[in-house]
């Protein structure tokens, strides 16, 4: 009896220890898929950082492109306008010179 009893004892032992190793098989698995988890969501935290960051710089680049367009637009239309001067302050001297040269034509 007392050897039954002692066998019984050691395999409800042995069945307490491969449970207990079957928990702890668990509780590891457990922890790798959160650490999976925690480092996909890392990454796609990350990567998502990464496409704002880069639309960020995208349209940091685009606003300098135009305000860089509009002042190479308005120092054309300054170009523009300097050159409309230009030929009027021409075609005056023009003129004078045609009514001076008449004045002196008629003189003679």
């Amino acid at each position: 009896l007392d050897r039954r009893r002692q066998k019984r004892k050691e395999r409800e032992t042995e069945k307490d220890r491969k449970r207990e190793r079957q928990r702890d098989r668990d509780r590891e698995t457990q922890r790798d898929r959160k650490t999976e988890r925690d480092t996909e969501s890392d990454r796609k935290r990350e990567t998502e950082r990464q496409r704002q960051r880069e639309t960020e710089r995208e349209r940091d680049l685009d606003r300098r492109r135009q305000k860089r367009k509009e002042r190479e637009t308005e120092k054309d239309r300054k170009r523009e306008r300097q050159r409309d001067r230009d030929r009027e302050t021409q075609r005056d001297r023009k003129t004078e010179r045609d009514t001076e040269s008449d004045r002196k034509r008629e003189t003679e």
